[in-house]
């Protein structure tokens, strides 16, 4: 007993230390090894376990939690009446057991007597439906009661909690996305957006939108209507524009107020969905040094670490400090259901920790530390069981959790110097949503195209076009349907081409301006010079074969898309092999300045791009060693802090696998071995070998 009060006495007295003598140092929190561990919730648990779960995660050697995103009802259970207590208590024994905090502000999910007693913070949708309590995300972004109500909470919370020694950074909200708002504050807040963006011209509006199309013109402001009976391509783009711009304000109005009271080695952060359309990240990242993603894909069989690769390589290039958090991730099955529940293989939770690291992860938390008994998501399941007792996958956490304390200090802070970059568009993805070309599936080909570098082993960076256009640390751009374009992108383009860059580009990129009109001119409009061919028409299409061709590929297929282009400088690779699609070329490639142009005009099947890919990579000799290798081995490098190169190389499957180590000499972290270049290494089952020059 005497040693416990010792211990809360000493508790208090370093809260109360750090109250009074905020941290001087104006560095933010610095990374000396990545944090590995999983979202806590003690306030849900049937029980009082908390001193249980700590003392497993210490024996697990997990070094961060987050807590107190979700439960504003707990903080402020009645209007105007706040308890802070049940969380000081998590966040004392916390800082006791030397585990590291980040809080969130519970703002997603209000608590019911701000429904009962304000229905209008509820949200009511475009499509017509009004939203009610019983769910998390059922708000309306733009009323002012909602946030009014935010602004005290966070406040209230800051002055309780921002000096408290176990917090290293905050979560600002939790997975925000607009989800299809539609309440008159948030239209009326739209239409003031576009009185900007059109300088109150209303002629302009209409001349751009194309809204003398049956007759939809708008002539005075107050007929201004909103989004629910649109068909008009024009507003919808700018309506998902809309969205972007009140979900980065609404998380840099919440870092505002953070900013006011957290300490300078205190990070802030958000947890995003890789959603990545929906977000503008860079401008909801603008006062973010680390920020966060939540990734969940599929195990077992189907694991591949590509849904791992793709979201590292997208949120890299986004942050500030060019690193990232990974705020939850699948630790068993998952699902709002018992329904498709796919737990790791032995060997899968470590390797794709381990693939969280190799794109630029900083921290790996799962959700969430113990599974729930109640609730929507009674089967998402998280590192314990319903039993709450060590499993095979505490055990694996726990081998991961034990070599990161080793070496965790030669993988943190790894950057990357890719010479291939993919140009994400959010507007092209929404506007051919809008008008799709294919009867099923995904019109906007981004995963396609990465899935086609990364299972080759081709590096990327991952760009948001509609707001980075620097392509100068480049000399390879893959390009999805640039459907949604300005001239001046196009242009850009163009000219990476003239300079000697190399470019692989999909169908129907060109075809519409930034207002989804399409261009007066002859396809592809600026982007004729550089592409060497124009076209006037094209035509859906079921599966074709090609004629024979210089790609290579066997399978040599063509389906959903086809233009008819019409050559003028350009060399044709591929024609469909068919009476009339044979006409015209498919696929070609243009010598332009220094640099060439690949264009692909139809659907192509995934060899055939992967070989167009590596046409393109081999004249720049871009991953000339790793192309050697092909899924499942999957290759992974970057120069951590200390300046060395860190080689990582996954065996995506379940069968061992021999290959010559193709680096130079390195040691292996994981086993201290010696790795020289050119000797047979084995990476077993679902593993990983991390090598170090």
């Amino acid at each position: 007993m005497k040693k416990h009060l010792i211990t809360i006495l000493g508790i208090a007295l370093a809260v109360n230390t750090f109250a009074n003598n905020p941290v001087k140092d104006d560095k933010i929190y610095h990374f000396d090894k990545p944090l590995y561990g999983a979202a806590y919730y003690s306030e849900y648990t049937p029980t009082d376990r908390l001193d249980e779960d700590i003392r497993l995660m210490k024996e697990a050697g997990l070094t961060v939690v987050r807590v107190g995103e979700s439960t504003w009802s707990l903080f402020e259970p009645q209007d105007g009446i706040f308890k802070f207590e049940w969380m000081d208590r998590i966040l004392n024994k916390m800082y006791e057991a030397g585990i590291q905090v980040i809080l969130g502000t519970p703002t997603y999910s209000i608590p019911s007597w701000m429904a009962a007693e304000h229905p209008e913070v509820l949200s009511h949708t475009w499509q017509d439906k009004q939203s009610y309590y019983g769910i998390r995300q059922n708000m309306d972004l733009k009323n002012p009661t909602y946030l009014k109500y935010c602004e005290r909470i966070i406040r209230k919370m800051m002055e309780h909690f921002a000096n408290h020694p176990a917090i290293i950074g905050y979560q600002v909200d939790n997975e925000v996305e607009a989800r299809n708002i539609d309440n008159q504050d948030y239209f009326e807040g739209f239409r003031d957006y576009i009185k900007k963006e059109f300088n109150h011209n209303l002629d302009s509006l209409n001349h751009r939108w194309g809204l003398n199309y049956w007759g939809m013109n708008i002539n005075n402001w107050s007929d201004f209507y909103d989004r629910k009976g649109v068909t008009n391509p024009s507003y919808k783009l700018w309506w998902e524009r809309w969205n972007r711009k009140v979900t980065a304000d609404f998380l840099n109005w919440q870092i505002n107020i953070v900013n006011e009271y957290k300490r300078p080695d205190q990070f802030v952060t958000h947890c995003f969905m890789p959603a990545f359309a929906n977000i503008d990240q860079v401008d909801a990242f603008r006062q973010m040094e680390y920020p966060a993603i939540n990734v969940y894909y599929n195990m077992q069989d189907a694991q591949d670490g590509m849904q791992i690769g793709y979201a590292a390589d997208y949120m890299r290039v986004v942050s500030k400090k060019h690193n990232f958090l990974v705020t939850e991730t699948n630790a068993q099955g998952t699902g709002w259901s018992s329904q498709n529940q796919w737990p790791p293989y032995d060997g899968q939770l470590r390797q794709n920790m381990y693939a969280f690291l190799s794109g630029g992860a900083n921290m790996v938390e799962y959700w969430h530390w113990s599974t729930l008994h109640y609730g929507q998501e009674t089967y998402w399941r998280g590192v314990l069981g319903h039993e709450g007792l060590p499993n095979r996958v505490y055990a694996e956490f726990s081998k991961g959790a034990k070599e990161l304390d080793n070496i965790g200090d030669q993988l943190v802070n790894l950057k990357k110097h890719n010479k291939v970059a993919l140009l994400f568009s959010h507007d092209s993805k929404h506007a051919l949503d809008f008008m799709p070309y294919a009867n099923s599936g995904t019109q906007y080909k981004d995963y396609m195209m990465y899935e086609a570098l990364y299972k080759q082993n081709i590096e990327c960076d991952i760009i948001p076009v509609d707001k980075i256009q620097d392509f100068s640390g480049y000399e390879m751009l893959i390009i999805p349907s640039l459907y949604i374009a300005t001239d001046e992108l196009l242009h850009k383009i163009s000219n990476f081409v003239k300079n000697g860059g190399e470019v692989v580009m999909l169908y129907k990129s060109g075809y519409c301006d930034q207002d989804d009109d399409v261009r007066t001119s002859i396809a592809p409009g600026p982007l004729a010079d550089a592409c060497g061919f124009t076209y006037q028409e094209f035509s859906s299409i079921n599966k074709l074969s090609l004629k024979g061709n210089e790609i290579g590929a066997s399978d040599n297929t063509i389906d959903t898309w086809m233009e008819f282009l019409q050559l003028g400088n350009a060399k044709p690779l591929a024609y469909a092999d068919h009476v009339f699609f044979g006409k015209w070329p498919c696929i070609t490639e243009n010598s332009y300045g220094k640099g060439h142009l690949i264009y692909i005009g139809t659907n192509p099947s995934m060899e055939i791009l992967e070989k167009l890919i590596a046409r393109a990579a081999k004249r720049k000799n871009i991953a000339t060693v790793e192309r050697n290798f092909s899924f499942p081995i999957v290759l992974r490098s970057g120069i951590n802090e200390k300046g060395k190169k860190v080689h990582y190389l996954f065996n995506f499957s379940y069968e061992t696998k021999t290959i010559a180590y193709p680096y130079g000499n390195s040691q292996s972290l994981l086993d201290s071995q010696q790795l020289n270049k050119g000797t047979n290494i084995q990476i077993d089952p679902w593993g990983v070998v991390i090598g170090i020059e």
